[in-house]
């Protein structure tokens, strides 16, 4: 309940427009600790820079609050610019897209897909392309409100292009989670599963830190023992540990599932499980619009606001 408290007062005063101008103008150093850049280039760095250690890379052009078509398509072609320079720079591309920041919701006016989702249609292009270059896009879950339609849309993904090139995330702390993950196991699905990171109410999403755990663990060892591909998206090392232990037991080889954890944060951990025969991937996060995924990360851990205002201050 504490972890809940603090999470909603973080986010609710990040959304204060003054208190955004504040950190924007003062604190888009310190965002380099948890967003590789602004541009694509700095992306492609930064796996290159983490390839070094045996970590690969999962990339992510932010944007959110997308308002028109025009805006949506947009954001789509930047992700296809970064799915060619990825491969241009010799890369198999691996990134995440949220399908709200491609159109989902929007229709799509006139041509041959006059009247469909321009949010599916954009994942169709991305995907699509993706696979030319025998790379792979995770679809992004968000808030409550969109995940039926990301789960339908996924489906319908899969059908088209194979489970080898797209995968979805679930968050365990909404209760419907692991009836939603039952629902995928006809498709063999590749699942990215979080705790969540989300504002949500207290009647779709648990508001303990324990039952969110404790869930997080069903979800992964229910996707393992399915023989399903498991990224086990956290830095909770009892958690990892338990991975560890749960993969000996049932005898689930390594190449049967991946760590992932966030760009910038517990890099010890992460050349850790590398160098221990782990696969291990970094999401990293890059773009213009990175204050709403600093923010989350801001409300994640108490000690990653004092991170933060120690910088400023010391601006």
């Amino acid at each position: 309940m504490i972890d809940q408290m603090y999470r909603k007062a973080v986010l609710t005063v990040s959304g204060q427009k003054p208190v955004e101008a504040l950190v924007r103008s003062r604190g888009s150093n310190l965002a380099r600790r948890f967003v590789a850049g602004e541009d694509v280039g700095s992306a492609i760095a930064a796996v290159r820079e983490l390839a070094g250690d045996g970590i690969l890379g999962n990339l992510d052009l932010l944007g959110e609050f997308v308002t028109s078509p025009e805006t949506a398509n947009e954001f789509a072609g930047n992700v296809l610019r970064l799915l060619d320079a990825a491969h241009a720079a010799g890369q198999k591309p691996y990134v995440s897209v949220k399908l709200s920041s491609v159109g989902q919701g929007m229709t799509v006016q006139g041509g041959e897909g006059n009247g469909q989702d321009l949010g599916l249609t954009s994942a169709r292009r991305i995907v699509g392309r993706a696979r030319e270059y025998g790379g792979f896009v995770c679809l992004d879950m968000e808030d409550h409100p969109r995940v039926d339609v990301t789960l339908a849309q996924f489906r319908t993904l899969v059908g088209e292009f194979g489970r080898e090139h797209v995968g979805t995330v679930l968050q365990s702390y909404l209760y419907r989670s692991e009836a939603d993950r039952d629902g995928l196991d006809d498709l063999r699905p590749n699942l990215r599963i979080v705790k969540g990171a989300y504002l949500e109410p207290e009647t779709v999403a648990m508001p303990n830190k324990a039952d969110v755990d404790a869930a997080y663990r069903r979800l992964v060892f229910a996707h393992m023992k399915a023989g399903n591909y498991v990224n086990v998206a956290t830095h909770d090392e009892g958690i990892i540990g338990d991975v560890e232990h749960f993969a000996l037991a049932h005898g689930i080889a390594r190449d049967a599932f991946e760590f992932q954890m966030l760009y910038g944060i517990r890099r010890d951990l992460q050349r850790d499980l590398a160098a221990r025969g782990y696969r291990v991937r970094a999401y990293i996060p890059y773009g213009y619009d990175w204050y709403p995924y600093f923010s989350r990360r801001i409300a994640e851990r108490p000690a990653n606001v004092m991170f933060v205002l120690r910088g400023m201050l010391r601006g």
